[in-house]
């Protein structure tokens, strides 16, 4: 049988689908907040506290797919393609379990939760109906997170971007269809906005299951998935938890800042909202590079290749740094150009052509994250990285967006500081780590074992 999965990785061709991915992934939360937008920037601001809860969730989500896409690379990389199979079964099983009890909260207390970010009463309406369209259904998500990891890791990273494509085009389609009210349909604003994104998810999860069974040439024994070695749970949880816990560090500690921009304003907010909106297309290119690195690394690492996983890492960062830099600069220069897109408020534009140009700053700051935690992760070094992130994120990144921020009253350019300060600590953290070579022998695949037992 012809393994699909000998030729060579590069990262090019692993990262450009995935840079689309990611890309229409951002622009299927940019059309919600565009097109939204033309509606009422309430709702864009409904909207978007909402979906700082889902991508928190999503995070939640996303620590099991992190354990797989690793721990399948790994096998892969030592040709251990039967151990690959089984742990992409467990992980789609465990994270449908994980998901439906989060769905289910979701939708129970979503009200509760949104009441917890302070959210003005105007905005309290629209933002729970969102939340609970969206999160009832979030599960349907999860097994999409979990499904495009393994076919990620196993280098199909095109079929997940044609996955992505679909969605973001049936998603556009529906927003419009429900804010704009062509041919006599209703005008649900934002209700119509979460209808259409479940719409395109439930779609979504067909395709990409599809696609799963159609590249992975071993039968997936999804009829002994109560048999299956227990140690593939235990290197899931081993990997997915920590990193989930760095994530959800990071997701917590937005959240709260959140809380303190809404103590600024309703306006405050939109700003942020509009501005990360733009910020996303700058730092896309370091997280599909660090995707592409983790995914290569991963491979490196089950082969015993340690020198090429070295400089892999190092060459993806320079790239990545040097990308982010290249981006940020025209985006801050057309900044009130691509705010006017979003709105016609003058101080909304003013505040976010500022934020945009710190973000200059930010984002070289932030490559260091994106590339190296992955490639620490990939070669299974998962636990420094949250503990520096969590110091970091909450030291750094609340406590000086509080003080600067609330208590000398310098608003969003206080937190953008912070934010600043926050990325580069952890980068040069990340990457003495990397260059320390500690993460050398925390691999989770002994190449020669494996590749014995294939």
């Amino acid at each position: 049988m012809k393994d699909q999965n000998t030729k060579k990785l590069t990262l090019f061709a692993l990262t450009w689908p995935i840079f689309i991915e990611v890309l229409l992934h951002m622009l299927m939360g940019n059309a919600d907040v565009l097109m939204l937008s033309q509606y009422s920037d309430e709702s864009v601001a409904a909207v978007g506290v909402a979906n700082q809860l889902l991508f928190m969730i999503i995070v939640m989500f996303g620590f099991i797919a992190t354990g797989t896409s690793i721990l399948v690379a790994q096998y892969l990389g030592a040709k251990n393609r039967k151990s690959a199979a089984e742990v992409t079964v467990v992980s789609i099983g465990a994270n449908l379990l994980f998901s439906i009890v989060i769905s289910i909260v979701l939708f129970a207390f979503s009200s509760k939760l949104l009441l917890l970010m302070n959210l003005p009463p105007e905005l309290l309406s629209e933002a729970d109906t969102y939340l609970k369209i969206v999160g009832v259904f979030s599960f349907v998500q999860a097994l999409i997170i979990t499904m495009g990891a393994t076919i990620r890791s196993y280098g199909f990273t095109r079929d997940a971007m044609y996955v992505t494509i679909g969605m973001n085009i049936i998603n556009v389609i529906g927003n419009y269809l429900f804010i704009f009210g062509p041919f006599g349909i209703p005008v649900l604003g934002v209700e119509g906005v979460a209808i259409s994104t479940v719409i395109s998810r439930a779609l979504g999860i067909i395709a990409i299951t599809v696609l799963l069974f159609k590249r992975i040439e071993e039968t997936l024994p999804f009829k002994q998935i109560f048999s299956l070695p227990i140690e593939h749970l235990k290197n899931l949880l081993k990997i997915g938890i920590p990193s989930a816990g760095e994530h959800l560090s990071y997701n917590i500690s937005q959240i709260v800042i959140t809380y303190f921009i809404v103590m600024i304003g309703t306006e405050a907010l939109t700003t942020k909202v509009y501005a990360q909106s733009l910020m996303m297309f700058i730092f896309l290119f370091g997280i599909a590079i660090g995707q592409g690195t983790q995914i290569m690394i991963g491979h490196q690492i089950g082969a015993g290749q340690i020198e090429d996983a070295y400089k892999r890492c190092i060459k993806s960062l320079r790239l990545a740094i040097l990308i982010s830099i290249l981006t940020a600069i025209p985006i801050a220069i057309f900044s009130d150009t691509l705010l006017g897109l979003f709105t016609s408020n003058p101080d909304i534009i003013a505040l976010g052509g500022t934020l945009i140009l710190l973000t200059i700053i930010l984002e070289p700051g932030r490559s260091f994250n994106l590339v190296v935690i992955n490639s620490l992760r990939a070669a299974g070094d998962v636990k420094f990285p949250v503990y520096i992130g969590i110091l970091s994120m909450w030291g750094v990144s609340v406590t000086v967006s509080y003080i600067l921020g609330i208590h000398f009253g310098l608003g969003l350019i206080g937190v953008w500081i912070a934010l600043i300060l926050d990325e580069w600590l952890r980068g040069v953290l990340m990457l003495w780590r990397w260059k320390s070579r500690i993460w050398v022998n925390k691999s989770f695949v002994d190449a020669k074992k494996a590749k014995t037992a294939s």
